[in-house]
């Protein structure tokens, strides 16, 4: 689809085919002029040939990461409006893309619906506001087990995934945190 004012440009980088093919035959039907790259370098090569209104870029991918593509693509365009997403949620990455320039960052599994409403900065009856800001007044004190797990799963991001050198940097056993990791995020 060609960008034109009723369909906004978007960028999507998954290295997860059957997920991208998906997210953008559904964003396309939203309206959207979609354009997909597997990867960091196929990213960058179509944004140097287009400015994008948006771009949904998942973190962890072969070779570099979408944390590594979110500020290539603030320096190609800054008005492009970028929603991190990953099936590995981690508050340092969420951190570390929020001060790289993300507008929000989600975990998956996402929708389309989802994404949509994050690209675009509001959610039914909060328009203009972003994601990652809402409800944080009336969220309960996390508890003992989720401040836990996000701990870990921090840890494990700073060892780019190793969960030998993570259990190792925390003094477990690795089987112990490979289980401790395998649980669900805990409720809040």
């Amino acid at each position: 689809m060609v960008e034109t004012p009723d369909h906004p440009s978007l960028l999507i980088v998954d290295d997860d085919d059957a997920f991208r093919t998906a997210l953008a035959r559904t964003l396309t039907e939203r309206g959207f002029a979609v354009q997909t790259a597997r990867s960091f370098e196929t990213a960058v090569a179509l944004a140097s040939e287009h400015s994008f209104e948006y771009a949904l870029i998942d973190v962890r991918m072969p070779g570099r990461t979408g944390l590594e593509l979110l500020p290539k693509l603030r320096e190609l365009d800054d008005g492009t409006r970028i929603v991190v997403f990953t099936g590995y949620g981690s508050i340092s990455d969420a951190v570390s893309a929020m001060k790289a320039g993300a507008a929000d960052y989600l975990t998956k599994p996402v929708t389309a619906e989802l994404c949509e409403r994050a690209l675009l900065g509001f959610r039914k009856g909060s328009e203009h506001q972003s994601l990652a800001t809402l409800g944080r007044e009336n969220d309960p004190i996390p508890t003992l087990e989720r401040v836990e797990w996000e701990y870990l799963q921090r840890v494990l991001g700073d060892c780019r995934g190793n969960v030998s050198d993570a259990a190792r940097k925390l003094g477990m056993h690795r089987r112990s945190l490979q289980r401790k990791l395998s649980k669900h995020a805990p409720r809040r």
